[in-house]
């Protein structure tokens, strides 16, 4: 079955239906259009939300040495990856689908005006010859009415007694003019028809046929290539499939790779400070006449750290270059990740010199590649660095070695009351022109409730009871101390493990 020989009478049907096929193909251009849009929206909205929760900065790099804090960095990335996968189908889509369709949409529409165009044309040249047909029909009737009126009258003219010879003759003279005309109108009108009806067997059963069967052919290749751009659907995103399961993949893996007693550890290593507890209190006897106590207090203070008074602005004291202002166990880490990078460095200014030495030698066998001469400042200034970076290892290496022995010497004779009383009198100056530090009062950050009583023995701590409201003004910088201000205005250093956080 085919249109040309089962529709050859519907050609409207047929105009109707090949414009609907075309504005098929246009409405799924448009839905996959903005199918492109979603998929671009989406991949857009996951990377500004990757780049939003992506770890940032020093203290950020520290906090992804844990495994919760890396796995989460890891599904971040990986998500970034997933949005780059969803860009690709849009781009794909856009592409494959939306660019190919729109060009074939354009050849589908200028082939079918061409063919209903033929069309129209075919049926004006047979109604232009079905008039022509009529008018030479209309002719040849009117020439015959008109011979058999003058075959009439000729007849009469010839039976009239009183007509004269020269009248009949005149009569059948006109009469065969007549007749003649009708006869040459006669055959004009049958050569007509047989014309008219062999172009009318040649318009229902060959051309009309091919137009329609070309039109029909037209129609199942938009409903084919329609059909491919509906199956490139799925499949450009079935192409990427596999790599956005290993996006997901990868997000199971980073939380599996999570470890909760590794990150405990880490955390220990990262922030104990390597002091000891403190000792017992000795019993003061008043007998003996008024003993000051000493001790180590509760919880003996840390070393002065710079950062540990981030309030003051007249004897702030700077940073040791040995780290001695850090507890010993911080000071060991930073002297030995001081060391290591001084290595680097120094391996790094061995390779220099070496290279330039090489090269010195290159010119002293070749002259024509340079002038050895030349290299010499740059050989005097790598050697000067050489003996600078070997001091500077000598000298942390040194001072590693004196944190380590003082810490094991601290550790031989924490048992030794005499000596913890030694110790905490050692610890006795950190506070010193405390007062003056606190001229400048910062505002408070937060508010908490002691848990416990605590007598601030040393300078700069202050002495607080169980249940009193304190407010925050500066918080525990990693050392286990903390500002705080009381309600009588007495402001100074307490314990973090003393008080509970209001929020």
């Amino acid at each position: 079955m085919d249109w040309g020989t089962d529709l050859w009478d519907q050609y409207d049907v047929m105009d109707k239906h090949t414009q609907s096929g075309l504005d098929l193909v246009e409405r799924y251009i448009k839905f996959v259009k903005e199918r492109t849009e979603i998929e671009q929206s989406y991949a857009k909205q996951l990377r500004s939300l990757t780049k939003k929760y992506a770890k940032r900065g020093s203290k950020d790099e520290q906090d992804c040495k844990f495994s919760n804090h890396g796995s989460l960095q890891e599904i971040l990335n990986e998500l970034n990856d997933y949005a780059g996968q969803r860009e690709l189908i849009a781009e794909n889509m856009m592409t494959s689908i939306c660019v190919e369709l729109t060009k074939y949409l354009q050849d589908l529409k200028h082939e079918r005006k061409s063919h209903l165009s033929d069309a129209k044309k075919a049926q004006q040249n047979l109604e232009s010859s079905f008039k022509h047909l009529e008018s030479t029909k209309k002719r040849y009737a009117k020439e015959w009415a008109e011979a058999e009126k003058a075959t009439q009258q000729a007849e009469k003219t010839e039976s009239d007694l009183n007509a004269t010879r020269l009248d009949v003759e005149k009569a059948k003279n006109h009469s065969h003019a007549r007749t003649h005309t009708a006869e040459e109108c006669r055959n004009d009108y049958a050569a007509q028809l047989q014309k008219y009806n062999k172009e009318q067997n040649y318009f229902y059963y060959s051309e009309i046929p091919q137009i329609y069967n070309k039109l029909q052919d037209m129609d199942e290749r938009r409903i084919r290539r329609l059909a491919e751009g509906y199956c490139q659907f799925s499949e450009i995103e079935k192409k990427v499939l596999p790599i956005i399961s290993k996006c997901l993949e990868g997000i199971s893996t980073a939380g599996g790779r999570i470890d909760e007693k590794k990150d405990s550890i880490l955390f220990i290593e990262q922030h104990k400070s390597g002091f000891e507890r403190p000792g017992d209190l000795e019993f003061e006897d008043y007998t003996q006449g008024i003993k000051p106590a000493t001790s180590d207090s509760s919880l003996n203070p840390p070393k002065v750290r710079a950062k540990l008074w981030p309030f003051s602005k007249k004897h702030k004291p700077p940073p040791a270059e040995d780290f001695s202002h850090l507890p010993p166990e911080q000071r060991k880490k930073r002297l030995q990740a001081k060391i290591d990078d001084i290595s680097k460095e120094l391996q790094k200014a061995q390779d220099q010199s070496e290279a330039l030495e090489k090269m010195k030698g290159v010119y002293e066998q070749n002259p024509q590649m340079g002038d050895p001469s030349s290299l010499e400042p740059q050989i005097t200034e790598t050697a000067q660095n050489l003996g600078r970076l070997r001091g500077e290892f000598t000298k942390y290496e040194t001072w590693l070695s004196e944190a380590v022995g003082g810490e094991e010497s601290s550790n031989t004779n924490n048992n030794d009351t005499q000596d913890d009383v030694e110790t905490a009198n050692q610890y006795q100056n950190i506070y010193t022109d405390f007062d003056d530090e606190f001229e400048d009062v910062g505002t408070p950050i937060g508010q908490c409730t002691a848990l416990y009583t605590f007598e601030g023995n040393s300078e700069g701590t202050i002495s607080i009871t169980d249940g009193e409201l304190l407010s925050i003004m500066d918080g525990d910088k990693g050392d286990g101390w903390m500002r705080v201000l009381k309600a009588t205005g007495e402001e100074g250093f307490i314990p973090s493990s003393y008080v509970k956080l209001e929020m």
